[in-house]
């Protein structure tokens, strides 16, 4: 019998559309990465969010969705939109903090992914009101395009996606996407 691959047997995601336009097909793919993290975070408790992957590194599925969090706003809030917003883990000396949080509990869990959805609920009402053709200046970057934004954030969850397979086939063996 193979293993389970998803929290309740059953794929969650929506597929990307295949024959959509360059924008309909770049959110139906970050959404999609999006919805695999959720997927790998479902059914766990906090202690289980919460938990290191090997000594010393300090990956844990709670801190990647907070670290996805910072990077939605980082380039969508901050470096797309102009605003001025301070990230929500990261330190002043530009440390991530996303994985250092305190005692996980049920309370830090619910804010932590109370802000990615929040971020994510942002980025997509700022994503769907500029041209793919926009382009911003972002320090360490140079200029680069709301299409280059789409693609990065793509990667980013797709680079941490593969970081929460291992997370969770660690925690109780459900393998796959």
């Amino acid at each position: 019998m193979a293993p389970e691959m998803f929290a309740g047997g059953t794929d969650p995601r929506i597929d990307p559309p295949p024959c959509g336009s360059e924008f309909e097909t770049l959110m139906g793919f970050l959404d999609y990465q999006r919805q695999t993290l959720e997927a790998k975070c479902a059914g766990l408790d906090a202690d289980a969010l919460a938990s290191r992957s090997a000594p010393p590194s300090e990956l844990s599925l709670l801190g990647l969705v907070r670290h996805l969090s910072d990077v939605e706003r980082f380039w969508v809030r901050c470096s797309l939109m102009g605003q001025d917003d301070a990230p929500l883990y990261w330190l002043s000396d530009g440390r991530d903090s996303d994985f250092d949080f305190p005692t996980p509990d049920a309370a830090c869990v619910q804010a932590s992914f109370t802000a990615w959805k929040d971020e994510m609920k942002f980025s997509d009402a700022a994503l769907c009101s500029e041209p793919l053709e926009r382009t911003v200046l972002v320090p360490r970057h140079g200029e680069v395009s709301l299409r280059w934004i789409l693609v990065h954030l793509i990667e980013e969850y797709s680079r941490h996606n593969g970081h929460a397979d291992l997370l969770r086939e660690g925690l109780d063996g459900l393998v796959g996407e």
